[in-house]
């Protein structure tokens, strides 16, 4: 039964996150905003929901683990896997926006902040603030950064009445919501039933649910030549996931981190997220790097089972 909730749970949760995410981009086409900025502002923020929800419930419910491992967990499927299959899918990847020099800082900053703050074993009140301050920061520099010339001149803004947006927006918030609940609460059951340690559960299980939306939007960008949103989907989803979901949660609840118990796992997500400012320095957007970053997804599958 278990099985069956959080396949619903999940469900739920992607699908209303689906109506935010679409709802957001045409606000955001309407106001004439880049790919690359719409990415990782509104579209990255809509597929992080899910992840903010799962977190903030697994928080208030006592599982810390399964709310930093979603963080973690995520981090590692949006750079192995989603950006893996967009290079080996995508027929031609070729941003208009310098993603190295512009973004890739950005790609770094927030889990380096995260390992300096959880070296004592805790994020509290105060690292949840410096989190959602990191994220003001980089809204902030993406506003700035949103230059006319990366915009498509051919695009066609989206008619839309304010009033429909927001009953869908809202609709898209309940599903998000009442989905992570029932997530967590299931997760845990099957954990618990199966002997699985809450850090497996939310590394694989939760995190791949999670990661979904992330992934069908970023495929089907790629699939449509928009690399710039794919990629800036990503990247903005991992700043969101560390600054916004860790923030919040820590806030409302003190998050405890084994470094030393997760370290793998932990230096997985930091790995690969080098491997996305390698990739991005030396325009690497092929089938070749797309593999490479599967087979890390292949190691921290292979470690978890071992």
């Amino acid at each position: 039964m278990d099985f069956i909730i959080f396949t619903l749970a999940m469900g739920a949760l992607i699908y209303g996150a689906d109506f935010i995410i679409e709802e957001s981009e045409k606000i955001a086409l309407h106001y004439n905003i880049s790919h690359f900025v719409i990415g990782a502002t509104l579209i990255a923020l809509g597929t992080s929901l899910p992840e903010m929800a799962v977190s903030i419930s697994a928080s208030i419910k006592g599982s810390a683990d399964i709310a930093v491992a979603n963080v973690i967990g995520s981090t590692i499927f949006n750079i192995s896997l989603v950006l893996g299959v967009v290079f080996i899918l995508a027929k031609k990847i070729n941003p208009d926006r310098d993603i190295f020099a512009k973004d890739s800082a950005w790609s770094l900053f927030p889990i380096l902040i995260f390992i300096l703050m959880a070296i004592d074993g805790k994020l509290n009140f105060i690292d949840g603030i410096l989190f959602l301050l990191l994220m003001a920061s980089y809204l902030v520099f993406l506003i700035s950064s949103n230059s006319i010339d990366e915009i498509d001149e051919e695009l066609e803004k989206e008619k839309f009445a304010w009033g429909k947006s927001i009953l869908l927006l809202v609709v898209g918030f309940v599903f998000v919501v009442g989905g992570a609940d029932f997530a967590i609460d299931s997760a845990s059951n099957i954990a618990r039933t199966f002997g699985i340690s809450e850090w497996i559960i939310g590394l694989f299980l939760v995190a791949f649910g999670t990661s979904l939306p992330e992934l069908t939007i970023s495929i089907k960008a790629a699939l449509n030549n928009n690399a710039d949103l794919a990629i800036g989907n990503i990247i903005g989803s991992n700043v969101a996931n560390f600054t916004m979901v860790l923030g919040l949660t820590s806030i409302i609840n003190p998050l405890n981190v084994d470094l030393s118990a997760n370290f793998f796992d932990i230096a997985a997500a930091f790995i690969v997220t080098l491997m996305l400012v390698f990739i991005t320095a030396n325009k690497l957007y092929n089938k070749s790097a797309g593999i490479a970053l599967l087979v890390v997804l292949g190691l921290v599958i292979q470690n978890s089972l071992a």
